[in-house]
């Protein structure tokens, strides 16, 4: 059985993961503020409740962000019915520069706001002054599988997704060579079963493995899906196709209930089967669609300042109002805002602009800068 499938807008916007984006890049940053403290060790006393949500559960945006971002690529890459070995190299090195150059920036500001902070701002959420060779792994997107501290939270998702986006160019390029040789079967059927048997050994059995949570296996499973929900939304209804993500979800469920499934499944799940009009807000108002879609481009920019914003928010609240509930709260309220506030700026001056190797480098030489300069301040303070 086979009925009209559900296309994409023309218009090129997609309202349903504008309000995933934005409302995950808004999770994210109240997890880590409920996660690093110490404004939220204070209102513990008052809303453990809360705290506990935020600490808990708010991280299951995450989920969110891996079934987007799946989803996302799989529509970037659809029209590639072969992928040359130069072809992904650009494709990949395109990807690194646009990752890297925004959190290069971020780390820039967070190792300085790190070393500034820290005579007076004794607390776990700082990290340990940088050295070299650390910093040169976080240029590499290569802290986590050296097993090296990150310098802000968050670094290990930009690093998992670059691993993820080139396993999907991998996959592309497996699938036409399959496509190529096995002709009773297309490049993008071999592209659907390949996702189909990572996204299983992820969800039934790498991501249970604690061990592998540095590299992109641990993480497909929830990036599969979103490819997966690619498919079965540009294709006609299928219930076999359907069925096979029941079964993925179903099983994952049964070897080990956790949270993260459920989110990922569900996410995936609404990327496909939503009505037309879930990704075209026509009913919504004029201010409300404009600053979901804001939030929702800059989402990436607030992601990776909004650490070392934090930790300055964090000092000077717990400097002045170390035990009061309410300016602690509205520390975290204003933390936040300012977050959105520097991601928007980041995002105007850093990320949009068209990456390039010379912005690059120009990046790499202003954090390798900062490091110098953290390394100096903490020497002067010592």
């Amino acid at each position: 059985m086979s009925t009209v499938a559900r296309p994409l807008p023309a218009n090129g916007r997609a309202w349903l993961l504008d309000v995933f984006k934005a409302a995950g890049c808004v999770l994210i940053v109240v997890h880590h503020l409920a996660f690093y403290g110490p404004m939220s060790d204070v209102l513990m006393q008052v809303w453990p409740g809360l705290i506990e949500w935020l600490y808990d559960r708010a991280r299951l945006a995450v989920q969110m962000f891996l079934v987007c971002g799946g989803f996302l690529t799989a529509a970037s890459l659809a029209k590639l019915d072969h992928l040359s070995v130069r072809s992904a190299a650009a494709l990949l090195c395109r990807r690194y520069l646009r990752l890297s150059l925004p959190l290069l920036a971020a780390l820039s500001v967070t190792v300085l706001v790190s070393e500034i902070i820290r005579p007076g701002f004794q607390h776990d959420s700082l990290s340990a002054l940088p050295s070299w060779h650390q910093a040169l792994a976080h240029v590499g997107l290569a802290q986590h599988v050296l097993e090296l501290e990150a310098l802000s939270a968050g670094v290990w998702y930009v690093a998992i997704d670059f691993q993820l986006y080139a396993l999907a160019l991998l996959l592309v390029a497996v699938s036409s060579k399959l496509g190529a040789v096995y002709s009773g079967l297309s490049s993008d059927g071999w592209q659907r079963c390949l996702w189909t048997v990572l996204a299983a050994a992820s969800l039934w059995w790498w991501s249970g493995q604690d061990s592998l949570d540095n590299y992109a296996v641990f993480f497909c499973g929830a990036y599969g899906l979103g490819w997966l929900a690619h498919h079965l939304r540009v294709q006609a209804f299928s219930a076999k196709a359907w069925a096979v993500l029941l079964l993925l979800g179903l099983v994952a469920l049964a070897l080990d209930p956790r949270w993260r499934l459920v989110t990922c499944w569900l996410v995936a799940a609404l990327l496909a089967g939503a009505p037309v009009s879930w990704f075209e807000p026509r009913q919504m108002p004029a201010s409300l669609q404009r600053s979901v879609q804001y939030l929702s481009r800059i989402s990436y920019s607030v992601f990776v300042i909004h650490f070392g914003v934090s930790l300055l928010v964090n000092a000077g609240v717990t400097r002045h109002w170390p035990g009061q509930i309410w300016p602690n709260g509205l520390g975290m309220l204003a933390s936040l805002g300012l977050s959105i506030g520097a991601g928007a700026v980041l995002f105007h001056f850093v990320e949009q602009p068209k990456p390039n190797v010379q912005r690059w480098a120009m990046w790499v030489l202003i954090f390798m800068t900062s490091v110098a300069l953290a390394m100096r301040i903490n020497n002067l303070a010592a």
